[in-house]
């Protein structure tokens, strides 16, 4: 994956993306007043920002449990080799599972720090004896089961630098 040049943020792009990132499907229009540039102003920064890749994706948020997903699970993983190969190979299998919906390689005791959202304990026993039994590589893991969602996000603070 090549990394996209860093580009300068100023404080219309950082009000811009404020708004986004509580509500992706403000109108242009309604952007644009608030910051006070004209819509076809936002469109131009929001496709530049796009492109820098500053805005990853542009996506719906769902409610896990509201689609039949409702327990949430963070899972320590400790491999038994750190060579680059297997490392690779763990962050493959741990992307491509649809029930892992993050996945941090991570310092200190553990290797891995994954985060699931499975419907049933049933579908989290087949996933483990996918992703964990039959991986050779796997050490051992650890699970921790959500008992309450009290705060889930993906809004990323935003601070002006050349106010700091």
């Amino acid at each position: 994956m090549v990394a996209k040049p860093a580009i300068e943020l100023d404080s219309f792009d950082l009000a811009i993306l404020a708004i986004l990132q509580k509500d992706n499907a403000t109108p242009q229009r309604l952007v644009g007043e608030a910051v006070n540039l004209s819509a076809p102003a936002v469109q131009r920064r929001i496709r530049r920002l796009e492109e820098a890749g500053v805005i990853a994706a542009n996506v719906a948020i769902i409610d896990p449990a509201k689609v039949g997903q409702a327990i949430t699970i963070f899972v320590e993983v400790e491999v038994v080799s750190e060579t680059a190969e297997l490392l690779d190979a763990a962050k493959r299998d741990f992307s491509a599972a649809p029930e892992v919906q993050q996945c941090y390689y991570v310092t200190g005791e553990a290797d891995f720090i994954l985060i699931i959202v499975v419907g049933t304990m049933a579908d989290y026993e087949a996933l483990t004896r996918r992703l964990f039994f039959s991986n050779n590589n796997v050490k051992k893991f650890r699970t921790f089961v959500a008992m309450d969602r009290v705060k889930v996000g993906l809004t990323v603070p935003l601070t002006d630098a050349s106010k700091a």
